[in-house]
């Protein structure tokens, strides 16, 4: 889909490194460009290393990409970004601010001599901040730590980066948008992506609890704030969980529990009742799942059309995927992995010699 769209990759860590392998999956020519001295930080994010010393977390946001090795310290690795972004449609980077433009590689000065290019800087905090952007700050900022976590514990993070996997996913989105404009108009755009406005977006039910109520968020653990039941469960062998959505899913539940009592109550039969009387509700579910064992409850439940599941461990996951331990899990578009993460300037003296070209079979690149 983007087959023949260049993607110069001058980011690094996390947020950067998602949002081109996206693009890469969906058919991009992308070239991951680091210091020569070490590399993306990530490649140092370990235990666990492969069999080559590649860290695990590199590995799973790199694939489908090229990799150079640059010097900004030297001009003619300058001047060779310089010329790779003037044939670039589009430039993903995350340095702090300043770094490129004292090198004469900012921004507004590549695009004033290529106005057609799209340039997107992905950030912590924003334009104005010179903050380092990690995500378990940005977790705390954001409002997410003090709704995460038990109620009668402390506030606590997720236990996946999501900050900046929502913040990767944002700038793929921003600069697929930005593409369709570029096609129609010839013109780039110069575009900033922030972890700190991805997080704060994506408080959305959460956020608007507050604006509606006026009250703080109180922290829920395994339940939720708006619908009862919804919440985690112990079967008699494993934990899962069962989510009502709607009224008629509420009497579905109840009658696959067979707790004819809830089912016969009026009182029950609409959320806000159910929410009203959820330490009661929750706990007749809670005595009556812990009866059997999780298989049982899931069939009855699928049965009557009530969303459910069980609490799956990270491998019994990967069991059921294409996940791969070189090139990660499988995309989540509709992409196709094509090469490996690169090596540390794996391919430098392909793309020194022969630029973009490095990306055509036909020139003696790499397919």
């Amino acid at each position: 889909m983007l087959t023949g769209v260049r993607i110069l990759d001058l980011s690094r860590v996390l947020a950067g490194p998602l949002c081109t392998m996206m693009l890469g999956d969906l058919g991009a020519s992308v070239l991951k460009v680091e210091r020569p001295d070490g590399g993306d930080e990530t490649r140092g994010w370990g235990p666990p290393f492969d069999g080559r010393g590649e860290s695990a977390y590199y590995l799973s946001v790199n694939r489908n990409k090229l990799g150079l090795t640059a010097d900004l310290g030297l001009d003619a690795d300058v001047a060779l970004l310089r010329a790779l972004a003037a044939e670039a449609d589009v430039v993903v980077e995350n340095f702090r601010a300043g770094t490129l433009e004292r090198r004469g590689l900012g921004a507004s000065q590549v695009r004033a001599a290529h106005p057609g290019l799209v340039w997107c800087t992905i950030t912590g905090f924003g334009a104005g901040s010179t903050r380092p952007g990690y995500d378990f700050v940005v977790q705390a900022e954001s409002g997410w730590m003090s709704v995460t976590g038990d109620p009668d514990a402390g506030p606590m993070k997720h236990g996946i980066a999501l900050a900046d996997v929502l913040a990767g996913k944002d700038a793929a989105i921003a600069i697929l948008a930005a593409l369709v404009a570029q096609a129609r108009t010839g013109e780039g755009r110069q575009m900033q992506i922030s972890l700190e406005a991805s997080a704060e977006a994506a408080l959305v039910n959460v956020a608007q609890n507050t604006l509606v109520s006026g009250r703080a968020p109180a922290r829920w653990g395994n339940a939720h704030a708006n619908l009862v039941p919804y919440q985690l469960f112990d079967a008699a062998d494993r934990a899962l969980v069962i989510a009502v959505g709607s009224d008629a899913q509420w009497l579905g539940c109840a009658a696959a529990l067979g707790l004819d009592a809830l089912a016969g109550d009026v009182t029950l039969r609409t959320n806000a009742g159910r929410v009203a009387a959820r330490a009661r509700v929750a706990r007749e579910i809670a005595a009556r799942v812990a009866s059997r064992p999780a298989a049982e409850w899931i069939e009855r439940l699928e049965a009557r059309g009530v969303p459910c599941g069980v609490v799956r461990t990270v491998p019994e996951v990967l069991a059921a995927t294409d996940a791969s331990a070189l090139t990660g899990m499988p995309p989540s578009v509709p992409g196709l992995i094509r090469r490996p993460p690169p090596r540390l300037g794996e391919h430098s003296a392909l793309v020194r010699t022969q630029g973009w070209g490095a990306f055509s079979e036909g020139a003696g690149g790499v397919a």
